[in-house]
């Protein structure tokens, strides 16, 4: 016989529980998305990075004529001392610069007694004044232009052969200072030069810092056998200076020499040519 499963009667039952009477939590549609936020954060920050990277590199390349600095390569090979040439009277009318015997350049080509020496060498060179106003020096020039660095003397010796103006100036010179003297470099007009390239324009001018305190003034600005030192780059006998000496028919030894066209790894790329 079948077991039966007995079935409570209606008034045994227990009543059947309302609908949705378990108390649930309501859902706040408030309740703020740190996992998204944390995503959106991210994308922020890293957007902000690349942002101050390339706006840090958009300045860098502005300031820099859109080039970056490469320096001239350092000459190797036996020193060669300088024979300190003798002072002579300048003729420039220029208060305050400093003249040496530059007899046989330009001119003849000669190197008489007591005038400064113009031979090509392959080593460093011990130059009596700081810095040289000419001298022995590099068979190869560097690349006119401002550098950030100091450059080899023995290749800006030839630059000032070939008719730059070298302006050099001491490490302790204040940002402001340097930033006012590369704009007084670049107000300065462009000149013609043929380099074996072919025809181009150039400066004439060369911007460095010296390697030491030895500066003997803030500012020192050269040209072949001739300088004038300065404190400040307000002083107006500069541009008198560079007009008077850049390229100069008569103050240059070889006059329209190129002081550029050489190859970066040997003369350098300058920040601003």
């Amino acid at each position: 016989m079948s077991q039966r499963t007995r079935v409570p009667s209606p008034a045994n039952r227990k009543p059947a529980p309302p609908p949705h009477s378990k108390r649930h939590k309501p859902i706040d549609q408030r309740r703020t998305p740190w996992g998204l936020i944390a995503v959106i954060s991210g994308v922020v920050v890293f957007a902000a990075g690349v942002a101050i990277v390339v706006t840090s590199s958009h300045k860098k390349s502005s300031a820099s004529g859109g080039s970056s600095e490469v320096m001239p390569a350092a000459v190797t090979g036996a020193t060669t001392h300088e024979v300190g040439p003798q002072a002579a009277t300048d003729s420039s009318g220029i208060a305050g610069v400093l003249a040496w015997n530059t007899t046989g350049w330009p001119g003849d080509g000669g190197s008489p007694a007591g005038a400064l020496q113009h031979d090509h060498v392959a080593g460093p060179v011990t130059y009596t004044e700081t810095p040289p106003v000419g001298g022995p020096h590099s068979a190869t020039w560097l690349n006119a232009g401002i550098y950030d660095r100091p450059v080899p003397p023995e290749r800006a010796v030839h630059n000032m052969e070939h008719g730059a103006v070298w302006i050099t100036y001491s490490p302790s010179l204040t940002s402001d200072q340097v930033q006012a003297l590369r704009s007084f470099v670049l107000k300065q007009s462009k000149l013609r030069e043929q380099t074996q390239s072919g025809a181009s324009t150039t400066r004439y001018l060369v911007m460095s810092p010296w390697a030491s305190s030895e500066l003997p003034a803030p500012i020192v600005i050269s040209a072949w056998g001739h300088q004038l030192r300065v404190t400040s780059v307000d002083d107006p006998r500069l541009q008198r200076f560079v007009d008077m000496f850049r390229s100069s028919r008569t103050y240059t030894p070889e006059l329209g020499e190129p002081v550029d066209g050489v190859p970066v790894g040997v003369g350098g790329q300058p920040i601003v040519s």
